[in-house]
C-alpha cells in the first residue's frame, strides 16, 4: 500500500490531514486496515462470489448450474495479507508466461523464492519481474520472451516477492 506522501501525489490532495481523513473513511468501509507496525494493508480486495459449479475446458459436457459454495477471492489467493500487494505490468518480457502489458500481478513478499518461480527482483539497482533460475551465487533472471536475454547480476540480486497470480481484465 502507498504511504501518505505517495497518496498525496496520486490523489492530488495537498495536505496530510486530507489523506488521513481519506484513510479513516477507507478503514470505516472495511477496505483497508493496519498491520502490526501501523502500515496500511488491503482488507478486502473482493467481496464474496458464488461458486456455481465446474466448467469443462476440454470436450463439452452437460452442465447444470448449482450453487456449490461461496468464497472470496481474498481467501483463495492470499495467505499473508500483510505481505501481499498488486503491481501493474509494463513491458513484454514475460509474454510467453502469459503475462501481458497492462495486466496486474498479485505478489507475496513472505514466500520463499525457488528456481522456476516468477519473482519481483532488484538486480544491480534496477527492478524487474522474471523467472528465477539457479540458486545462491549462481542465481539469475530469465525472461519469457525470446527477444530478451537472461540477466546475470553483476553485483547483487535481491528477490523481493514471488508472483502468486496474474490478473487480467478482459472487458470494461
Amino acid at each position: 500500500m502507498p504511504n501518505y506522501r505517495e497518496m498525496m501525489e496520486v490523489t492530488g490532495l495537498k495536505s496530510r490531514s486530507s489523506i488521513f481523513k481519506l484513510v479513516k473513511r477507507l478503514e470505516e468501509k472495511g477496505a483497508v486496515g493496519k498491520d502490526s507496525k501501523g502500515f496500511l494493508i488491503p482488507k478486502k480486495l473482493f467481496g464474496e462470489v458464488k461458486v456455481l459449479g465446474v466448467i469443462e475446458a476440454g470436450f463439452p459436457s452437460p452442465a447444470e448450474e448449482e450453487l456449490i459454495d461461496t468464497m472470496t477471492l481474498d481467501t483463495w489467493l492470499i495467505k499473508n495479507k500483510e505481505a501481499t500487494y498488486i503491481l501493474k505490468v509494463q513491458g513484454d518480457s514475460m509474454i510467453e508466461a502469459g503475462i501481458m502489458p497492462g495486466d496486474a500481478v498479485l505478489v507475496d513478499r513472505s514466500r520463499t523464492p525457488k528456481s522456476g518461480d516468477i519473482v519481483i527482483a532488484e538486480i544491480d539497482d534496477g527492478w524487474t519481474m522474471k523467472y528465477l533460475r539457479g540458486e545462491g551465487q549462481k542465481a539469475y533472471l530469465m525472461p519469457a520472451n525470446k527477444k530478451y536475454k537472461p540477466i546475470y547480476p553483476k553485483n547483487e540480486l535481491v528477490i523481493a516477492a514471488v508472483v502468486i497470480t496474474v490478473i487480467r481484465k478482459l472487458h470494461d
